[in-house]
């Protein structure tokens, strides 16, 4: 499961705590889980996983800039710890091929990506650094997430559920 989260997040950190969340879920919900066999338990636990990584991604932002500016820092893992979880997701790997695929989009779309996903600037600005209207700015934030994602489905397949 860590492994799964790891390649996800790109964050040994997240991926351990999001482990823990989906054990933890999955323990409180264990009386609605209806399966017979091993394999449907741990199709239960990849979808409360898949859940929870949602949910990550769409608060993750905001909680990390609200804890920054609070001050607040949870506890880290070791590097000991850190390094393994990197090893279990194949991160360095993992982070090379999707820089491999970055580098393949047209310059125009790399940066609009860049700017809205990596810096978390809004579209009203990115439309302003690309000089552009905000719509055109929206069609190449779009345009160039559908095609990264499609470059990386084969890396997603190669490397398995994991």
């Amino acid at each position: 499961m860590v492994t799964y989260f790891a390649r996800r997040t790109f964050d040994a950190q997240a991926a351990v705590d999001l482990t823990g969340e989906t054990f933890a879920a999955a323990f409180a919900q264990r009386g609605r889980f209806r399966g017979g066999h091993e394999d449907a338990a741990v199709a239960w636990l990849y979808g409360i996983a898949r859940n929870l990584l949602t949910d990550w991604h769409r608060r993750g932002a905001v909680e990390r800039r609200a804890l920054e500016r609070l001050g607040v820092a949870s506890r880290g893992l070791e590097d000991a710890e850190l390094e393994r979880v990197e090893e279990l997701g194949e991160l360095a790997t993992l982070r090379c091929e999707v820089a491999a695929r970055l580098d393949e989009l047209g310059a125009a779309d790399r940066l609009a990506l860049r700017l809205r996903v990596v810096e978390e600037l809004g579209y009203a600005e990115v439309a302003a650094r690309l000089d552009v209207s905000e719509q055109a700015a929206r069609a190449r934030v779009s345009r160039a997430l559908r095609e990264l994602g499609r470059r990386l489905e084969a890396l997603t397949g190669r490397l398995g559920r994991g």
